[in-house]
């Protein structure tokens, strides 16, 4: 399966300022794939040093001489690394603190050389842990998204799609054939193993089977990672978010995690989650000028899952109530997941939300340059959006976005986007 992170990871490959890479993620969203895939299209050559895997292998990182570490690994695969023509992975990197350190001499000493790592858990690693801020470049990765799920599974209705006019109705039976795509998406989310498995098999039953077992492995990762005292709040505060997102006001409130439970006693616990990269966070902004990050209320947020098939199986979601388009009340949380899951980290800016006492809620500000953009999220095809319209009147922005299962239409600036053109969001901000 092809990921679109293959582009970035290609321009850092080709870029004369580049520094070794650390590849961040969930895990399980396909971290040590793309890594030998991108390795084995692009280089002659390569080298993976699994950590978890081959404890032994720790003992060369006790050198701090990348020549030298350089030198033994070629003695134990049997070929020479070759700057230029050779990608070093360090897999499961959390597993060797020496390894993560190694990288400043990499980078000091053997610039040339293209030095790679990823691993599980490696956000709450790096949070805790200092790493040589400087010396290496990060890139986050995700699930895929609703374009990479298309390409897997129908590539003729994938190269459709991405030749299809941004700013025109879009023909009828492409339109239905999408939004057909789009349900199954909501299904099947975009964990690359569920993914393969609907590709292969078309067993939704398989696919639900691995969700779950994602979610157990997710929440044994909070006994054994997370500590004694945090792991219990950790588990409390991720089986929430269903019910997180199934209010009227999808903001975070403590008290849904344990009666009369306050922000000090989970603040650990959620900042664990996110930083680990299964949920999301969205903050709400105090004022709705730029610059957004300014006027971020850190009390304020919602948490969404990283997947939109994973929240549809902690949320116990009918297959059925997707495909028939059936009026269940999970429907607009469920798609603001979806949403978010398109746009996250696609743009210089995470997307905030925005909500005040005298005004209805705004699902996503995204900030763009200068520009703040308001994005209304619709699960049906019930396109009124009060909020968004009272917004633009009063702020005049560029244009605004509203998401629904209709077809294309524009007025004056409101862009009327179906749900399947999500992942292409970018593509409208740079026209």
């Amino acid at each position: 399966m092809n990921r679109n992170i293959e582009k970035r990871l290609l321009a850092w490959k080709e870029s004369v300022w580049r520094k070794p890479l650390i590849l961040r993620g969930a895990r399980q969203v396909g971290k040590s794939w793309i890594l030998n895939e991108f390795g084995r299209k692009y280089f002659k050559h390569v080298v993976v040093c699994n950590f978890d895997k081959d404890e032994e292998i720790r003992k060369v990182f006790l050198n701090k001489s990348p020549q030298r570490i350089v030198g033994i690994l070629e003695i134990l695969f049997g070929h020479k690394v070759v700057p230029g023509e050779t990608l070093l992975i360090l897999d499961e990197i959390q597993e060797c603190p020496n390894a993560l350190n190694s990288l400043k001499y990499f980078f000091e000493e053997m610039r040339e050389l293209h030095v790679a790592a990823a691993g599980s858990l490696l956000g709450v690693m790096l949070a805790k842990q200092s790493y040589p801020v400087g010396s290496v470049d990060l890139l986050d990765m995700y699930p895929m998204d609703f374009s990479e799920f298309l390409e897997a599974n129908d590539e003729i209705l994938y190269n459709a799609y991405m030749q299809l006019p941004l700013f025109e109705p879009i023909e009828e039976i492409f339109h239905r054939k999408l939004t057909d795509a789009y349900h199954q998406y909501l299904i099947i989310g975009g964990m690359p193993e569920c993914v393969s498995l609907w590709r292969e098999t078309r067993e939704l039953s398989l696919v639900l089977d691995a969700q779950s077992a994602i979610l157990k492995f997710y929440e044994g990762d909070f006994g054994k990672h997370a500590g004694e005292v945090n792991a219990a709040k950790c588990l409390q505060v991720f089986r929430s978010i269903p019910a997180q997102l199934a209010k009227d006001n999808e903001r975070f409130v403590y008290g849904l995690v344990r009666e009369g439970a306050r922000a000090r006693d989970y603040e650990d616990a959620i900042t664990w989650i996110v930083t680990a990269g299964l949920f999301n966070k969205v903050h709400n902004v105090s004022k709705l000028e730029f610059p957004l990050r300014a006027f971020q209320q850190n009390e304020a947020f919602k948490l969404f899952l990283l997947d939109t098939g994973l929240i549809k199986n902690m949320a116990t979601i009918p297959n059925k109530s997707i495909l028939l388009q059936d009026a269940y009340q999970f429907k607009g949380p469920l798609t603001e997941n979806y949403i978010l899951e398109q746009i996250i980290g696609k743009f210089n800016v995470e997307p905030f939300y925005f909500s005040d006492r005298s005004s209805r809620e705004i699902d996503f500000i995204m900030q763009v340059g200068t520009e703040l953009i308001p994005v209304e999220v619709k699960g049906g095809m019930n396109s009124k959006a009060i909020s968004l319209k009272n917004y633009m009147q009063k702020r005049h922005p560029a244009f605004g976005i509203r998401f629904s299962e209709n077809n294309f239409s524009r007025s004056g600036n409101l862009l009327n986007l179906p749900l399947y053109m999500a992942s292409r969001l970018p593509d409208y901000l740079h026209e």
